[in-house]
């Protein structure tokens, strides 16, 4: 049964690992999976980052997250809840839960990210052209059309 689950998602994931990685926000962001490819039940990314970091705290109102540690460590918070993650292990955030992650260790990591419904993958390429601070309003605009609103800063280092 695990194989045929396997087979089914490398034959969906195809045509999308056609999309190259792109730089955004201090990770570089590699789109695996689209929401198209799985009549919009789930999309799937990779964010790397090469030293500590992580994004701002943020909601998404219309989608659950899950994250997998794939290299180094990373601390989540989800709602009040903060845990480490070491490598292979997972979160999951609800739909509409605030949240965030940081990438922990002088080398940085990689987490990959999977959220459903699909459709907030697409976030990353559409804002790719957003000059920051001076074009925050079109930014804000953009994320609340994938269902996404920033709600505080960056977790902070240990």
């Amino acid at each position: 049964m695990r194989a045929v689950a396997t087979l089914a998602l490398i034959t969906l994931a195809g045509p999308a690992l056609a999309h190259d990685p792109m730089m955004w926000n201090g990770s570089e962001i590699h789109v695996i999976l689209e929401s198209e490819a799985t009549g919009g039940e789930m999309g799937m990314f990779t964010t790397r980052f090469s030293e500590p970091g992580g994004p701002p705290r943020h909601v998404h109102s219309d989608a659950a997250e899950g994250f997998v540690v794939l290299e180094g460590r990373a601390q989540v918070l989800s709602g009040t809840e903060t845990m480490i993650l070491e490598e292979g292990e997972a979160a999951f955030v609800p739909a509409g839960a605030e949240h965030t992650f940081r990438v922990l260790g002088d080398d940085g990591g990689q987490l990959l990210v999977v959220v459903t419904p699909g459709g907030f993958e697409g976030f990353f390429e559409a804002t790719l052209g957003v000059e920051l601070p001076g074009e925050m309003e079109r930014f804000n605009e953009i994320s609340e059309s994938f269902g996404q609103s920033f709600t505080g800063p960056p977790l902070a280092a240990e």
